[in-house]
């Protein structure tokens, strides 16, 4: 007597291959909670600066819709966050200092300056999305 049907263990080994990868998600967001070594450390500094950065450009991806109609002032939205790029990038990489003088935590330096910067820009891009009615210094219309 079979204990197993081909069917139910290729349901069960497909059931396994799935489950591995939300395993190791579960294990690496542990990971991050408790990052003992650099490489840890740095890469989840990276995944967080990543997420806040998703944020950031949905919040974008919504100004710039409601911008569709007005074309100068879409072209002073994408002027603007291109220089905030560039000033945010340069003001972390002076915080990290010297690539090669700053070591193993250089990209966890960066990565947390950035996603901080990042959340900070968020915060301004929320404020224009959720204007008061009448605010005229507010960039964004109302939707």
């Amino acid at each position: 007597m079979r204990l197993f049907s081909t069917g139910l263990l290729g349901i069960g080994l497909a059931t396994v291959v799935l489950a591995i990868p939300l395993l190791a998600a579960a294990a690496r967001a542990d990971d991050c909670a408790n990052a003992q070594d650099q490489t840890t450390m740095n890469e989840c500094a990276g995944k967080s600066f990543a997420e806040a950065d998703k944020r950031l450009n949905d919040a974008y991806r919504q100004i710039s819709n409601r911008l569709k109609d007005d074309a100068a002032s879409k072209k002073l939205l994408v002027d603007a966050q291109r220089a905030w790029i560039a000033f945010r990038d340069a003001e972390c990489n002076f915080r990290g200092g010297p690539p090669d003088m700053a070591g193993t935590s250089y990209s966890m330096i960066v990565a947390g300056c950035q996603e901080s910067l990042t959340n900070d820009r968020l915060k301004d891009f929320q404020g224009y999305l959720n204007c008061q009615e009448g605010d005229a210094s507010c960039p964004v219309p109302r939707q």
